[in-house]
């Protein structure tokens, strides 16, 4: 079992809160803290509601041998190691504090994910409200164990994963006593191309494990993020970037300031129209139903005493009668008086034969 209301700072995330958004800043700081708090700032003139950074150590996250992904090649130096990239992008602890209270006073949520443990302990140290856990580790149970063992929820990316690995990551997390999980699907391609978004996999997961589910989208530009709000997803996470055309592995696939405002407007918009599920006439319709709707009238003259049949009633448009989905309790029913055609049936024209 999972609760499916979590809090994560001053904001309640469950099936009827709006949806939370949050602009990924990752690494797009290039490693420069000022640059990072312009980011900030147009964050938060878009009005999203968190901000989120990444948190690493090269030496306790990779070996120095390894691998660039492929996304990374093509938008990064091709002789630089992907140890060398991070350790420029990458900000110490004491600089993430200062961003943390630079988030804060901008009355946004400050949010980062841990990539090796010593990220982990020290974010914790921070007090930060939330852990997201990238999908690079969704498979390390270990790290699950010991981030969720902290006690703070957990919202957990699923990329790259199945959904039996997703079902033993959850096991994990869930047997430290830890309910607070959010789990988002994923795609970890950069940019995502629209025919590996796989959307069903929201409805998914969210009948398997009874989560409550988030979105990170690696789409291109505004994306499929709103598209996912009436599967149920209540939080979005979406990089962002003061350029796309600077340096660095992530900027091409981030939506800069313009889009950014655009997602949020859209997600608010499509949120808008979702309503409460209950099929049934808006305000608006009331009047419209009145007008439109169709009542009871005669398509014959009819003398008294004649029964009423389905050959003589027929419906129209009118203001005013009989509604016709009550045609079935006046069959059978004789009139009292002679009618005319066009005739506008009331329940003081019949009686019962």
């Amino acid at each position: 079992m999972f609760n499916q209301s979590i809090k994560v700072s001053n904001k309640v995330i469950d099936s009827k809160s709006p949806v939370f958004i949050i602009a990924e800043i990752g690494v797009n700081h290039n490693g420069e803290v000022e640059l990072a708090k312009k980011m900030v700032d147009e964050a938060y003139e878009a009005n999203v509601d968190a901000v989120k950074f990444q948190s690493f150590y090269p030496e306790e996250l990779l070996v120095e041998s390894a691998s660039k992904a492929p996304y990374q090649l093509n938008t990064t130096d091709v002789n630089e190691s992907q140890f060398e990239m991070l350790k420029k992008l990458m900000l110490t602890k004491e600089e993430m504090q200062e961003l943390k209270l630079y988030v804060e006073q901008k009355g946004l949520i400050f949010l980062s994910t841990p990539f090796d443990e010593k990220s982990l302990y020290e974010l914790n140290e921070m007090d930060i409200p939330a852990f997201k856990i990238s999908s690079t580790d969704t498979t390390n149970l270990l790290f699950l164990k010991k981030a969720a063992k902290l006690g703070k929820p957990i919202l957990l990316s699923t990329g790259m994963c199945t959904k039996e690995e997703v079902a033993e990551a959850l096991k994990v997390i869930n047997a430290t006593g830890n309910l607070d999980v959010i789990l988002f699907h994923c795609t970890s391609n950069y940019p995502t191309p629209i025919d590996e978004v796989n959307m069903r996999a929201i409805t998914s997961l969210s009948k398997e494990f009874q989560v409550l589910m988030g979105y990170s989208d690696h789409t291109e530009g505004v994306g499929i993020s709103p598209y996912t709000i009436p599967l149920g997803v209540k939080v979005i996470e979406k990089h962002f970037t003061l350029d796309k055309r600077m340096e660095g592995p992530d900027h091409l696939a981030s939506l800069n300031k313009e889009e950014l405002i655009k997602l949020v407007e859209a997600i608010r918009f499509v949120e808008s129209s979702l309503g409460d599920s209950e099929k049934k006439p808006t305000n608006s319709e009331e009047t419209t139903k009145k007008n439109m709707q169709k009542k009871l009238v005669l398509c014959k003259e009819v003398r008294q005493n004649d029964i009423l049949t389905e050959d003589i009633l027929t419906a129209k448009r009118s203001d005013i009668g009989i509604p016709a989905n009550k045609v079935f309790n006046f069959l059978g029913k004789k009139v009292k008086s002679k009618l005319s055609k066009n005739h506008i049936l009331t329940e003081d024209d019949v009686y019962e034969s």
